[in-house]
This record gives C-alpha cells, sequence and structure tokens, in this order.
C-alpha cells in the first residue's frame, strides 16, 4: 500500500510541475495577448504598420529600455524630455500623440512585447510555405517556449515513471532477499488514486478550455465570411480614394453605418462596367478574382443589362445578400455617430486599415473590455466640437490652464465607463 502511495504522490508532482510550467508560459502569452489586444491593437500591429509603427522587436530600436516603458506611459513627457529617438519617432508620424498609458506595469509591458515578438510574421510564413511546396510552416514563434517546455515536463514525467520502475524493482529484490512477503499489485482500474488523478486531470483540462471557449463565445475577431459579390475596399477606399461615408451614409449621422442600397453601387458602376485596375486582386486562398465577372454580378442583382439599355430599371432589382462581420449583443448600444462625428473617431481605429483590405474581416474583438480601454485612454475632442459644449467646468479648466491640455480630458471623465452608457 506505502508503494502505491509513493508512485501516487509521484504521479501527482509530475502532473503539478508540467501543469505549473506549461500553463503557466501560455497564462503568461494569453495575459500579453489580452494585454496588447486591450492596449495597442487600435492603433499598432506586430509586423506592419498602421496608425502607428509595427512593435516587433519594438525594444531594439530604443537605446534605453526604460525610455521605452516611459514612452509607452507618456509619450509627451519623453518628447519633453528632449530624447532624441522619441523626437525621431513623433516627427516620422506626423506628430500624431500616442495614448498615454499610465497604468501599464513593467511586467505588463513585457508580457505585451513578449507576445509580439511571438507573433510569426505573415509574410515570412508565406515565403516559407511556398518555399517548402505548400507544406506547413515549421517551428513555433521566437521567444515561445511553451512547446519546448511542454516537451522537457515531458521527458521529467517519463523519467520519473521509469525511476518509480527501477525503484519499484530494487525494493521487490530488497524484500525478496529479507524473506518478505510480496504483495501483489493493485491493477491501474481498481486502483482509486490513479482513478481519482485522472479524473482531476480531465477536469482541471475540460475546465480551462470550458472557461476559454466561454470567454471567447459571440466574439469573432478575425472572421471573414465569402460575400455574394467580391467587393474591394482596398480598390474603392485605397486606390480610388472614396471616402468612407459616400457608402456608409449612417455612420456620420446615425446609429447605424449601414450597408448600401444597390442604387449607390450603380451610381458609379452605370458607366463603370469592367475592371481596369493595373493591380490584380487576390482572394485570401491566392485565387485571382476577374473584376469584371465581379461587376456583372452586380447587374444581374441590379437587373440590369448594358447592352440592352443605358437606363437602369430599380423595380427590376433585387437585394444583395451581404453577410454581417461585425454584430454586438442585442444588450449593448452603439451609435456610430457619437463615436465619428461627435468623438472625432477614425473608422481605422475600429475596422483596422479597412483601405488596404480586399476581403474585409473582423480587426477588433469588440469586446466590453476592449471598448472600455477605448473610453479610458481615448482623449475628447473639445476644440470646436459642439457636442461637447455643455461641459462647461471642463471647457473653463481647459482655456484657464487648470487642466493639462496635453493631458485633455477622457471619455471616462465625461461619463463614457458608466454601465448605462452602452447598457440600457
Amino acid at each position: 500500500m506505502i508503494h502505491h502511495r509513493r508512485i501516487a504522490n509521484t504521479l501527482v508532482l509530475s502532473l503539478i510541475l508540467f501543469f505549473t510550467v506549461a500553463v503557466r508560459t501560455n497564462v503568461i502569452a494569453q495575459n500579453g495577448q489580452s494585454l496588447f489586444n486591450a492596449n495597442c491593437a487600435s492603433c499598432h500591429n506586430p509586423h506592419r504598420d498602421l496608425t502607428g509603427p509595427a512593435l516587433y522587436k519594438v525594444e531594439e530600436r530604443w537605446p534605453d529600455k526604460k525610455k521605452l516603458y516611459a514612452w509607452i506611459r507618456n509619450n509627451q513627457e519623453v518628447i519633453k524630455s528632449g530624447d532624441p529617438y522619441a523626437n525621431e519617432l513623433y516627427l516620422k508620424w506626423n506628430k500624431v500623440a500616442m495614448n498615454l498609458f499610465p497604468q501599464l506595469t513593467d511586467p505588463e509591458i513585457d508580457a505585451i512585447l513578449a507576445y509580439v515578438n511571438s507573433v510569426p510574421d505573415p509574410k515570412a510564413a508565406a515565403a516559407a510555405a511556398a518555399t517548402q511546396g505548400g507544406g506547413g510552416t515549421s517551428g513555433g514563434g521566437g521567444s515561445d517556449n511553451t512547446l519546448l517546455f511542454g516537451i522537457l515536463t515531458l521527458i521529467l514525467a517519463v523519467v520519473a515513471m521509469i525511476l518509480l520502475q527501477v525503484n519499484a524493482n530494487l525494493k521487490k529484490l530488497s524484500d525478496e532477499r529479507e524473506g518478505l512477503p510480496a504483495l501483489e499489485p493493485i491493477p491501474f482500474w481498481r486502483n482509486r488514486a490513479y482513478i481519482a488523478l485522472v479524473a482531476i486531470a480531465f477536469f482541471c483540462v475540460g475546465g480551462y478550455f470550458t472557461v476559454k471557449g466561454a470567454i471567447g463565445l459571440g466574439r469573432n475577431k478575425n472572421y471573414q465570411p465569402e460575400q455574394p459579390i467580391y467587393y474591394s475596399h482596398k480598390v474603392h477606399a485605397g486606390v480610388n480614394q472614396i471616402s468612407c461615408l459616400y457608402c456608409h451614409t449612417g455612420a456620420q449621422e446615425g446609429k447605424h453605418a449601414n450597408i448600401p442600397s444597390l442604387n449607390v453601387c450603380m451610381n458609379c458602376h452605370m458607366a463603370i462596367n469592367e475592371y481596369t485596375g493595373t493591380e490584380k486582386i487576390y482572394k485570401e486562398n491566392n485565387v485571382e478574382v476577374n473584376g469584371t465577372a465581379e461587376i456583372q454580378k452586380l447587374y444581374e442583382y441590379a437587373g440590369y443589362d448594358p447592352s440592352v439599355s443605358k437606363i437602369w430599371d430599380p423595380t427590376k432589382a433585387k437585394p444583395v445578400e451581404w453577410i454581417q462581420i461585425h454584430n454586438l449583443p442585442d444588450h449593448v448600444y452603439f451609435n456610430h455617430s457619437q463615436h465619428v462625428k461627435a468623438g472625432q473617431v477614425a473608422c481605422q481605429t475600429c475596422h483596422g486599415e479597412i483601405q488596404k483590405m480586399d476581403e474585409v474581416y473582423q480587426f477588433s474583438d469588440l469586446s466590453m473590455g476592449w471598448c472600455i480601454n477605448c473610453h479610458r485612454e481615448s482623449k475628447v475632442q473639445f476644440k470646436e466640437n459642439g457636442f461637447y459644449s455643455i461641459y462647461q467646468k471642463f471647457q473653463h479648466d481647459l482655456n484657464s490652464g487648470a487642466m493639462d491640455s496635453t493631458k485633455g480630458v477622457t471619455v471616462e471623465q465625461i461619463g463614457g465607463t458608466e454601465c448605462m452608457k452602452c447598457h440600457y
């Protein structure tokens, strides 16, 4: 019985070691990812320049890591200190002030940097896949040692099991030499300690994935459905510089941004019946898109045949069944005009670099934490904005110098984190 207790204790210690090492590294990576998504993802990408520069290996671009910490917490103070790299960076990005993150601690910033550096470069992965003839990419992320720690833990567990077996054999030989009766081992399926151990392991693993799935329920970050007509935002908003508000008129004046009706499309495509762009269009699976054929699909929905008549009859049209990408729960109130017109929030803040996307995908996770963090950090555009004229105290404090104009007023200070602002 004592022999089985020793085995059970050793197995428990091995499992604890495995879960501690493997899960701890995974949790650190997840914390870094969640911190990145909550604080940085609206303006930064690990490998591509967005509103701000790419963050991969950003600590190597700073001569002093402490200056990087100070920059993240209050970039304006670092600029005022006369740091040459900080001022060069500020000028390079057209003097666009970065949000302040005084609440982030050094370990949290390190977790964000570790996550950013662990994200593989999509271009490098694609090049590796092409080199290998379409095979999978090799290895994991550069600084993510979860797999390594997991393998080492499994090796240690195997070594522990071998040592247990050696110890059992030696004890058996010792008992035989001393004339002690040998106890028959209890089969695994009848051993309560083993059964309890397996049950606890299944409970922990199942609970972890259940909680993880429950937290991510309803979040569709990177969701990218295939639409009935291939519509390239890159061609329209990027190459041809069509304003977002030309098609999504409700974004500035109403609660919903709205999907444009066929008559908005036909305003241009009555005259444009073929794709003549110099750049080829590709789907996510690298299949080339025939732009002219997609325009013909639009004509089919519109009930228009330019070879028969140059006049379009809207009564023959049928609606395009676009697949909704961005969707909030029914109990959440969101008003586009309040953000776009009153808050002067750029479309790219929530939707990413939409002008560079061919097939649109959900850029942000649109979680409650993501929204609240934005409200805590985003400054309210008080100047020449009549919507905020009712906040006379803030206006007076800013004009008199009682409030630091460089820090400004955040959305949180005007009630942006109150529950009833978004839930009613």
